[in-house]
């Protein structure tokens, strides 16, 4: 398997999906989740079919076999995304579970894959006689796994007694700026303009001086800030986050259709430059979607399934805390040197777009921020 090549595929169905969601759900309002976490359980869902259905799952995933995505997510769980927090790195966590009613067992060859390739755990349960009770279970593995941050994904009743098997994955981030970029005594607050015209006051923006990795596009540039990496010499890791903005105040919708688009737009080399007036807003998101209706709408055979994803991401001076969760219920069974002179001005007063990444392109968050006010 190509990890670069595997990485890259991964992140362009993330895209897909985030096209949908912007032309759908998402399309007036504040939006945050997780390419990956979906990703995953997708890719857990094609390793337990076969058939016509597995070449659709596969074809959608972009993926030549379920060996490369057992392969992929072997390498993301056990080493792209795995803690650093012990080496002052990024708090990270990634897990996937999976309950089972013990009526139906899992083929040996299907559970052995799980537990190794996804390292998922495993649950025997009883759906037909306590629904209920696994709901319960679920959502509290979800709020341990997510720090408390996504406390109930399941509503009540929605595991039902014909529910056969559950598949979740979970994901945290927590990680502080590379440098401290910004000092809450700086925030100031200011206007941010929406893209009906109008604008909101009162919204907190961050600001720093210096110099900062921006790349300038024909009608939108790129900020790329660093989180602080681990101090483990054997950690080659690094991870950022991407702002994503238009020149126009109306310009997002026009942007967000482009980098949806054009794979590997927003993976050109970037250059440090000197900052003129420098402004991002504070904002917290938080949201959740059926993800099955959105993945129909992309040709994904899921009619036999829920999938409920819910996400939060807070970006502040200190830096970014972020959680997503992606739960399935299947109701049948599963067939660089001297900074330039050059100054580039970079005010986020209006909508635009943000991914968290992996150094290798992995793109664990992502979303738009229409108004930082709205959450």
């Amino acid at each position: 398997m190509d990890l670069k090549q595997s990485i890259s595929n991964q992140t362009d169905v993330g895209l897909e999906i985030t096209k949908q969601l912007l032309q759908t759900e998402f399309k007036d309002k504040n939006m945050a989740y997780s390419p990956l976490s979906i990703h995953m359980v997708l890719s857990l869902i094609a390793a337990g079919t076969n058939g016509p259905k597995l070449d659709q799952f596969l074809s959608f995933l972009k993926s030549k076999s379920i060996d490369d995505l057992k392969s992929l997510a072997l390498k993301l769980v056990t080493s792209v995304l795995a803690d650093a927090s012990p080496g002052g790195g990024p708090c990270l966590n990634i897990a996937n579970g999976f309950w089972v009613d013990q009526s139906q067992p899992l083929e040996h060859s299907y559970k052995k894959v799980a537990l190794n390739s996804y390292k998922a755990a495993l649950n025997q349960v009883d759906f037909k006689a306590n629904p209920e009770k696994v709901r319960i279970e679920v959502n509290s593995w979800i709020n341990k796994e997510t720090k408390g941050l996504i406390p109930e994904i399941l509503p009540p009743n929605s595991v039902t007694s014909e529910t056969s098997l559950i598949f979740a994955n979970a994901l945290y981030f927590k990680a502080s700026w590379d440098d401290q970029y910004f000092n809450a005594s700086s925030t100031r607050n200011g206007e941010f303009h929406l893209l009906n015209g109008d604008s909101v006051e009162g919204v907190p923006f961050m600001t720093s001086g210096g110099c900062h990795h921006i790349t300038a596009f024909e009608g939108f540039k790129v900020l790329h800030l660093q989180y602080k990496p681990s101090d483990d010499y054997k950690d080659f890791r690094g991870f950022y986050m991407q702002l994503v903005l238009p020149d126009a105040r109306d310009g997002l919708p026009a942007l967000a259709e482009r980098v949806c688009s054009e794979s590997g737009l927003l993976d050109h080399p970037r250059k440090e430059v000197r900052v003129g007036r420098f402004l991002i807003p504070k904002f917290k998101i938080s949201c959740g979607f059926e993800a099955s209706g959105v993945l129909a709408k992309l040709g994904l055979p899921v009619d036999s399934m829920v999938i409920m994803h819910e996400a939060v991401i807070e970006v502040n001076e200190d830096g970014t805390t972020a959680a997503a969760a992606t739960v399935m219920q299947l109701y049948l069974a599963m067939d660089d040197g001297p900074p330039p002179e050059e100054r580039q001005d970079f005010v986020a007063d209006h909508p635009f777009m943000f991914l968290i990444r992996e150094g290798r392109g992995t793109v664990m968050f992502m979303g738009h921020v229409l108004n930082p006010l709205a959450g």
